[in-house]
């Protein structure tokens, strides 16, 4: 006798970190790999366009004041940054 078994394929959501931009500056952000050690930073500087969308977006490591050009958008993702310091 042969048993069916049914194959259950789960997708794994991302999970998105809700950002307005307008709110974006001084926002405080934990990375989940630290890069240098750093893992706490944030945000010190954008520049928008005439439409008022993010054009350049600079953060801040908080030990270090080391600044580097970051996409804000990668900021969504849950599995590289987490809101707040934690």
């Amino acid at each position: 006798m042969q048993t069916d078994h049914k194959i259950h394929r789960t997708t794994k959501q991302v999970k998105l970190n809700a950002i307005n931009p307008k709110k974006l500056l001084n926002s405080k952000w934990t990375a989940i790999e630290p890069r240098r050690k750093e893992k706490h930073f944030m945000i010190v500087e954008l520049a928008f366009d005439e439409d008022n969308n993010v054009i350049d977006c600079q953060i801040e490591a908080v030990m270090s004041k080391r600044r580097f050009a970051i996409q804000w958008h990668e900021l969504r993702d849950a599995r590289l940054w987490l809101q707040g310091w934690k």
